[in-house]
């Protein structure tokens, strides 16, 4: 069967990573391997319009994925296709997990996928399979057809049958065995158009760069993270599994830089020191790696870190979030500042570069805290600080928080894009001018000391990165109200 699964255009206001969607590699690898004649379409990096592409290979079946600044896109992607062919669409990723009838309405969409997808990916795909040798001229609407009821057992869906119920039905289980899955099918993207893991800081050849994840879920539900939507269950591939994926990065693919992609890698600290003495046993530990992701700080010893520095790991990753003892209590992280004060000291005593991810605006922040979190940063000085504000994502605690007790300034969904300057939302004393003075003052106060401006300009990759680099600070520091402009292109049909 003939499957083509989309990462619809992503637009950032700034010249950010563009790196292969893991996702979408994972579902291009469970069809391949189910037989399926397979392909990617991601709009960040191809040269023809969806249209064009559709009536060329004539797909059977068509995916979209989505998180939320996305879904726009994602509809928009949808459309395009249905006015085309009849294929069934299906959307899945994080928005429509947490808001599927939203999406399932729409009538350019047919199926909602809720959670993990590959699983029912392949099942679906199956289902439109088999009832399409039984018809000759199979299209959505006899996929949503309620008297034939092919989706009725099916599970982790949602949609509108043709007769206009609509149907959610019970969740799919995650996948209980990781190490079944196919590794992702890199070889379906155009792998040189894609920028390295972290172009700002490093110089590496985008199509030599490669993300693995070693562990799905997270035991704890933050309450700012979306990775509170998916399965509370963390589970781990082997060892074996992982290494065997390393050797095809590395041997078969030729990769100069890997990226693990694990929201919680170090949970099993003895599996990872197993991965580590893998690496260096099989002798491929001398291509460097990082946690673009982090790990939790209360498991990072010197030890571990030191066994995975040799293993070639480069750089490691923390979430500090909040410099605020009360706000850092408040958000149920489970960690102290003396803990993540700690882990930053083991990390550079293992020889290991830092990243530490930074939250301006949580939910009863003030001035004050705000202060202190900038203050913490620069007190733990990573390499790489990276200061956000907060967003509150559908299905997070925070949203709910900001729903009941403040005001949401953000009136499309488009607005929830990164980077682009502008609070979310206000709350109490802590207003939009004041979120966003902080966070400019934090990415200030912190790059330009003295001796981080030295420590930056020793730094070979910098000059290899340096107009990347100062395009991305400014556009970040001093980002331009485009979003206006930008939806009126959009909404005029200018740009999918």
């Amino acid at each position: 069967m003939r499957v083509m699964i989309v990462n619809p255009r992503f637009h950032l206001p700034i010249d950010t990573r563009t790196s292969p969607h893991l996702g979408l590699a994972y579902l291009a690898a469970v069809s391949e391997q189910r037989g399926d004649d397979v392909l990617v379409y991601d709009a960040d990096v191809e040269d023809d319009p969806i249209t064009e592409v559709i009536n060329r290979f004539d797909p059977q079946i068509v995916g979209i994925t989505a998180n939320t600044p996305q879904v726009k896109s994602a509809w928009r992607t949808a459309q395009a296709v249905k006015s085309i062919k009849d294929v069934p669409v299906v959307l899945g990723g994080p928005h429509v997990s947490v808001l599927p009838a939203e999406s399932a309405v729409k009538p350019q969409v047919d199926v909602v996928v809720r959670g993990e997808g590959e699983a029912v990916w392949i099942k679906l795909c199956e289902i439109i399979e088999q009832a399409g040798q039984q018809t000759s001229h199979f299209s959505a609407r006899n996929l949503l057809n309620s008297e034939a009821g092919l989706l009725d057992g099916l599970l982790g869906i949602s949609y509108v049958t043709t007769d206009g119920r609509e149907r959610h039905n019970p969740d799919h289980p995650p996948i209980a065995d990781l190490d079944t899955l196919p590794f992702p099918a890199y070889h379906f993207f155009k792998m040189e158009r894609y920028t390295n893991l972290q172009p700002a800081t490093d110089a590496v050849d985008g199509a030599k760069s490669f993300s693995v994840m070693t562990s799905r879920g997270c035991p704890y539900r933050c309450t700012f993270c979306s990775q509170s939507i998916m399965p509370v269950k963390w589970r781990a591939r082997s060892p074996e599994s992982v290494l065997a994926e390393w050797q095809h990065l590395v041997h078969n693919l030729g990769a100069q830089e890997i990226g693990v992609l694990d929201d919680s890698a170090n949970i099993q600290v003895n599996r990872l020191e197993k991965i580590a003495d893998l690496l260096i046993e099989h002798k491929i530990n001398h291509v460097p790696w990082i946690f673009v992701n982090g790990i939790r700080a209360n498991l990072a010893t010197v030890p571990l870190l030191t066994r995975l520095k040799q293993a070639g790991l480069k750089r490691v990753a923390f979430g500090v979030e909040s410099g605020d003892p009360g706000v850092l209590l408040s958000i149920d992280k489970k960690i102290d500042h003396d803990t993540i004060r700690q882990a930053f000291k083991n990390a550079k005593q293992a020889g290991l570069e830092t990243i530490g991810f930074f939250i301006i605006g949580l939910p009863g922040e003030n001035e004050e805290s705000m202060e202190r979190t900038i203050q913490f940063a620069c007190e733990v000085n990573p390499l790489i600080a990276n200061f956000s504000m907060m967003t509150p994502y559908p299905g997070t605690k925070v949203y709910e928080i900001v729903k009941r007790q403040g005001t949401l300034l953000l009136q499309d969904w488009e607005d929830y894009v990164f980077f682009d300057g502008k609070a979310r939302y206000e709350l109490g004393e802590m207003t939009a001018e004041v979120v966003e003075r902080k966070w400019k003052e934090a990415y200030r106060r912190f790059y330009l000391r003295p001796h981080r401006i030295a420590q930056t300009l020793t730094r070979k990759d910098f000059w290899l990165n340096w107009q990347r680099t100062f395009k991305v600070a400014f556009k970040t520091i001093f980002p331009k109200r485009e979003k206006a402009g930008l939806r009126e292109s959009v909404e005029a049909g200018q740009i999918v």
